[in-house]
């Protein structure tokens, strides 16, 4: 069996092994591929492993011995799965492998807005706390979590744990999800989503992209928060109207925001927010801890095991 990774790097830049799919088959593995390389990487293999790179219609249909694919995220959305299925070809993702994680990264960031530690790290390393008349100073306002309010717009696993995190600092925590949550924490309250925004002091995106929700974060709707408010997107970068947040962040409007993701990845050098006023923005990390690749890797190997033996599971439809 002849298994191909199309882009390996991200997943295991040398801290992991492809011991286990080693053992599975012919495995070629590839840190990068590019759209022109795709079909000479993987026009014979029977097995492809993807992240990024894009499976669409008019490359599925040329691949004959293709039988599965693997993708070594949650999202699939870089899969054709319809023109898949018309040719049989089973596809799987990896669900739920870094909901920790990420919902650790989601803290990262309020905290990097309430407390400001590296800034005011960097401050004390330059002299200005030796020679500083008082015995403390700060340089950006200082905010204390515990009674504020959290709004989280998603209620699936890691909404979940952000409401769990947040609870445990003291928050008040809500949320808005596009269907009725009927086993929410008695702790937490679920809102309409202009209700959420308004409240909150902190807005947590956490949930999937769709053709519905696109740009869902826009000027109107960022109009209704607090000008104290800070906005965190570990989602989907699709999910902010990203002009919009620019506008609103050098206006006033909103106090900062988090961003672990954006509409294009890597980013446009032209776009507003690498720019924008409190605007921090790190690398989509959020899923790449040691540990959660760790997980990511053994439920990739997990995934072919089981469609090998014949019963496949996180199948996606």
């Amino acid at each position: 069996m002849e298994i191909v990774v199309l882009d390996g790097f991200a997943l295991n830049p040398g801290d992991l092994s492809w011991e286990g799919l080693e053992l599975l088959g012919e495995c070629k593995v590839y840190d990068r591929t590019r759209p022109a390389d795709v079909l000479s990487r993987i026009k014979s293999a029977s097995v492809v492993i993807t992240n990024k790179v894009v499976l669409d219609e008019r490359l599925i249909e040329q691949l004959p011995a293709l039988r599965y694919i693997g993708v070594t995220a949650t999202g699939y959305n870089v899969v054709d799965v319809k023109a898949a299925s018309r040719k049989g070809i089973v596809v799987t993702n990896i669900p739920a492998y870094s909901t920790d994680s990420v919902a650790q990264l989601v803290f990262s960031h309020i905290l990097n807005v309430a407390n400001r530690v590296e800034l005011h790290a960097n401050s004390v390393k330059s002299g200005q706390w030796t020679y500083s008349p008082d015995f403390a100073y700060w340089k950006s306002p200082q905010m204390e979590l515990a009674g504020k309010t959290l709004g989280i717009i998603g209620f699936g696993r890691i909404g979940r744990k952000v409401a769990q995190i947040g609870l445990a600092f003291g928050m008040r925590v809500i949320f808005h999800n596009r269907s009725k949550v009927s086993d929410a924490p008695l702790e937490v309250s679920q809102f309409p989503l202009e209700e959420v925004f308004a409240q909150s002091d902190v807005i947590s995106l956490n949930c999937p992209l769709s053709d519905e929700n696109s740009g869902f974060v826009n000027q109107p709707l960022l109009l209704t928060m607090k000008p104290s408010a800070i906005l965190i997107n570990t989602g989907r970068g699709g999910l902010v109207n990203e002009a919009d947040l620019a506008a609103a962040l050098n206006a006033g409007t909103i106090a900062a925001t988090g961003l672990d993701v954006l509409s294009t990845e890597p980013p446009q050098p032209d776009n507003p927010l690498l720019t924008a006023n409190n605007c921090y923005i790190t690398p989509h990390i959020a899923w790449a801890t040691l540990e959660a690749r760790h997980r990511l890797m053994n439920i990739t190997v997990e995934n072919l095991k089981c469609f090998i033996s014949g019963k496949a599971q996180n199948v996606v439809k």
